[in-house]
């Protein structure tokens, strides 16, 4: 009975470890989430909550403003994991090779993943700001002024300078996890392809490409719910303007919960879709990606 009870008392210290881990997952994010999941249910105006069921979610179905936020969520989303994959993979294939300055370019094109976002947001903002800015006056010089153009206070344009700004910043990232994954693949299946006489194409197509599944999964997956929860990159570049033509999903919870002050249930509502939304995809994407891994 002793020594059981001995036995407990040394397991129990290993849980004094989890209890910071356990304390910090309690309280930023399974407590959150549910009390932000019951507030969706209610008209919670900061101070008074009344329970109002699912009508925060029958009116975020028929509000354009939202439905437009998630379009450009959508439009933010697919084209900057499709780009930004590809750039890095692109990059990390002319980067994998040992060249002088090798590490340099690499350092070069990690570096603005490093710098915050809401500052790399605001450099771009004074760079194509269309009077003062580096761009338009470059334009101006080149005597290419049909060119020039408010980047930022169009809605088409602004959108694309979102996306082209967050894929300048995010594509070292990807290229560093796929060189992980390039100098993982053995020399020798290459020299093999070569003694078949494969093309540089084929070689890619059948060796590199399935041989770096996991590092293109991660890459996705991270990317995905990244671009799902887009903020810094609006709220710097646009404020979510011209209008609301460039919000997404992530900054209208903002404009609701803070930007009013007044409807913190609609914004939860709002909130626990993008959740659930991010999870589905999440989870379809994964077992997807993995059962590519798997054919290959």
């Amino acid at each position: 009975m002793i020594k059981q009870r001995r036995n407990w008392i040394v397991e129990m210290k290993w849980l004094v470890f989890v209890i910071p881990a356990l304390a910090f997952y309690l309280g930023f994010f399974l407590i959150p989430t549910l009390s932000s999941t019951y507030y969706s249910f209610t008209d919670w105006d900061g101070i008074t909550t009344e329970f109002i069921g699912l009508d925060n979610y029958r009116e975020m179905f028929q509000d354009r403003m939202i439905l437009a936020s998630f379009r450009n969520t959508i439009l933010y989303t697919v084209s900057i994991t499709i780009l930004q994959n590809a750039i890095g993979l692109a990059a990390a294939l002319l980067l994998v090779r040992k060249f002088r300055g090798v590490n340099f370019m690499r350092t070069m094109l990690f570096m603005p993943y490093i710098f915050s976002t809401l500052l790399i947001g605001y450099v771009w903002g004074f760079i194509l700001e269309p009077n003062i800015g580096v761009v338009n006056n470059i334009l101006d010089a080149l005597h290419l002024e049909s060119l020039k153009m408010g980047w930022l206070s169009e809605p088409g344009p602004a959108r694309w300078m979102i996306i082209l700004v967050t894929i300048w910043q995010c594509m070292g990232y990807s290229m560093v996890i796929y060189i992980a994954g390039l100098q993982g693949i053995s020399k020798e299946l290459y020299e093999s392809g070569d003694l078949d006489g494969a093309s540089r194409w084929k070689r890619f197509r059948h060796i590199t490409f399935p041989l770096i599944a996991p590092s293109f999964t991660i890459n996705i997956i991270l990317s995905l719910i990244g671009n799902l929860q887009l903020f810094n990159q609006i709220y710097a570049l646009t404020g979510g303007g011209p209008g609301y033509e460039t919000e997404s999903v992530a900054t209208m919870i903002y404009q609701l919960g803070f930007g009013s002050g007044i409807r913190w249930g609609y914004g939860s509502a709002l909130s626990v879709t993008l959740f659930v939304c991010i999870l589905i995809i999440t989870v379809v994407m994964v077992t997807i990606l993995r059962k590519r891994e798997v054919d290959m």
